[in-house]
């Protein structure tokens, strides 16, 4: 059973798998539907998957019975992959799928805290993560706080949500999204249909399990762990990543080490947004190795 519908699936099939026998790396396995994909429509492929969650592993280890040895799965941050690999003598990496954020199992679980009417504040993708949103938001200072929501979250109210939060702190502990939700509504009024603390979750969300350090170790590693002409596709859902990924492809480009096969980002059509939300933020970007 998936956990999340796998988002630009047709373009992601068409623009990474062009080795039908080829070693395909799925960074971010979570409920698993790129990686079936790719082992239905390819039947001498196979995947190496990796995910912190226990939930994705667990996942892993029903589909495992169904494809065998063309599935391996690793318990393990994305950011670790070149020496995994490595370790593991998988080589010849046809292609890289990297796609970054929250499932949509994740969204739902009221016990992780990515929700605004979540029932805990964790925010850990994987329970090796040591510090929790919890712990940053009823501990770090003032100046700290405001510092993350601005620049993970890019949240122009950052200094008035941490002042919010340090006076909530003061009547107890904040324990839940939704306690945590509220303190930001306190302070930024509802505009159209996002949610105040969108941002404010987001910038945690990232501080909390290393989001952008991750994503950079990935674009330093993948030239070493593909083949000549394999290919890297990342996935990212805000304008953080996004331009860490084109930003990295541009030089590795200038360099003559690689071709940027999208120019713009690829996006989802308005079928699949209408049928599956969370892809309406998605943004694609995939490039050759030379």
């Amino acid at each position: 059973m998936q956990y999340h519908i796998p988002v630009l699936l047709k373009e992601t099939l068409d623009l990474l798998i062009v080795d039908p026998k080829g070693v395909y790396v799925d960074c971010t396995f979570g409920g698993g539907g790129h990686t079936k994909a790719i082992l239905d429509n390819f039947p001498e492929s196979s995947v190496a998957a990796f995910d912190l969650d226990e939930a994705a592993r667990k996942n892993y280890e029903r589909m495992k019975p169904v494809y065998g040895k063309r599935l391996t799965f690793f318990k393990e941050n994305f950011k670790n992959i070149k020496d995994v690999l490595s370790k593991n003598n998988i080589l010849n990496v046809s292609a890289i799928l990297a796609d970054i954020g929250v499932s949509s199992k994740q969204f739902d679980d009221m016990d992780r805290g990515f929700s605004f009417n979540s029932n805990f504040l964790d925010m850990r993708m994987g329970a090796d993560i040591g510090i929790s949103a919890k712990e940053v938001v009823n501990s770090y200072p003032e100046s700290d706080l405001a510092d993350i929501i601005y620049k993970y979250g890019q949240e122009h109210y950052s200094r008035q949500i941490a002042k919010a939060i340090i006076a909530a702190r003061r009547r107890g502990v904040i324990n839940s999204g939704a306690s945590l939700a509220q303190i930001v509504e306190s302070v930024k009024w509802r505009k159209g249909k996002i949610h105040p603390a969108t941002l404010t979750f987001q910038a945690l969300r990232i501080y909390v399990n290393g989001e952008l350090e991750n994503l950079e170790t990935l674009l330093v590693d993948f030239p070493q762990i593909l083949k000549s002409q394999g290919r890297i596709g990342i996935m990212s859902y805000h304008s953080l990543e996004d331009t860490m990924v084109k930003h990295a492809f541009k030089k590795y480009r200038d360099l003559k080490a690689l071709n940027i096969l999208t120019k713009k980002a690829v996006t989802a059509s308005e079928e699949e947004m209408r049928l599956n939300p969370r892809a309406r933020s998605a943004k694609f970007r995939v490039a050759e190795i030379i």
